[in-house]
């Protein structure tokens, strides 16, 4: 649509959100279908945007989004690669705007791509975290080989002991995340259940690890998203290079310095 191609501002977080898909699939982190994103580009809309008829009929949502109701996301589609996504984003992926009650939401643009099976509990985490007062934009799901790995491990599925672990392998990962990490016990994917799990760490953490499946970050900006995921990641390939190395596990950063950067960074 001509239209929304003419709004700069949002076609440059649709090229945002492209160039994340592609950090991704580049990462590995994107096998297949794998992972998800959705972010609030309501802001960056005009009247005459935001009036866009629907392109199909509405679907009904789980349960009231209040805190939603007129908003629009990009999301990226159901089955959709991120490698294309990156490509692509308007063939492999959609506008959809919530209904004013709340209850249900409908495609408005460019094609009548249907959304990520996760929507719903995509647009759970987005009305919760939005009702916190947060300006909360963006949920972003995705696959770290090296993150995912821990999550088999009995003794990382511990949020406190995984968040030390990870923490103490590189200052930068208690800088960028600084409210550490919460772990959501195995549950079935794209799940009602999943997503209450996933609200429940959202009070305290803004990164969620899920037991043996993926990690998923929320926030205000989709590249500091990536950024958050992507220091766990380098922490976590810290660790695993360092126990090859010595055959033990490393000592990794003193309680003493983890708390230094404390006042040093304003955390």
């Amino acid at each position: 649509m001509e239209q929304l191609r003419s709004n700069c501002a949002l076609m440059a977080e649709i090229d945002r959100i492209a160039e994340v898909a592609g950090y991704l699939w580049t990462k590995g982190w994107a096998e297949r279908n794998g992972g998800n994103i959705s972010v609030n580009v309501t802001s960056l809309l005009t009247p005459e945007d935001l009036a866009l008829p629907a392109l199909a009929p509405a679907k009904a949502l789980p349960e009231k989004m209040e805190a939603l109701a007129g908003h629009v996301f990009y999301v990226t589609g159901t089955g959709k690669r991120m490698r294309y996504v990156a490509q692509a984003p308007f063939e492999n992926g959609s506008l959809i705007r919530v209904a004013a009650d709340g209850l249900s939401y409908e495609i408005i643009a460019e094609q009548p791509i249907q959304p990520t099976s996760e929507l719903p509990s995509h647009l759970m985490m987005h009305n919760y975290v939005r009702s916190t007062g947060r300006d909360n934009k963006v949920v972003l799901h995705t696959h770290p080989t090296d993150l995912i790995g821990m999550t088999h491990c009995k003794r990382f599925l511990n949020s406190d002991y995984l968040t030390k672990v990870l923490w103490s392998m590189i200052p930068e990962c208690r800088i960028i995340v600084p409210k550490g990490i919460g772990i959501v016990p195995y549950e079935i994917p794209g799940t009602v259940e999943l997503a209450r799990a996933t609200i429940k760490q959202l009070e305290n953490h803004d990164v969620v690890f899920w037991e043996k499946h993926g990690i998923l970050a929320v926030g205000e900006d989709l590249i500091e998203c990536f950024d958050a995921i992507d220091t766990l990641s380098k922490s976590a390939q810290i660790y695993f290079s360092a126990r090859l190395a010595s055959g033990e596990d490393p000592e990794g950063m003193t309680q003493q310095q983890l708390d230094d950067l404390v006042p040093a960074f304003g955390l």
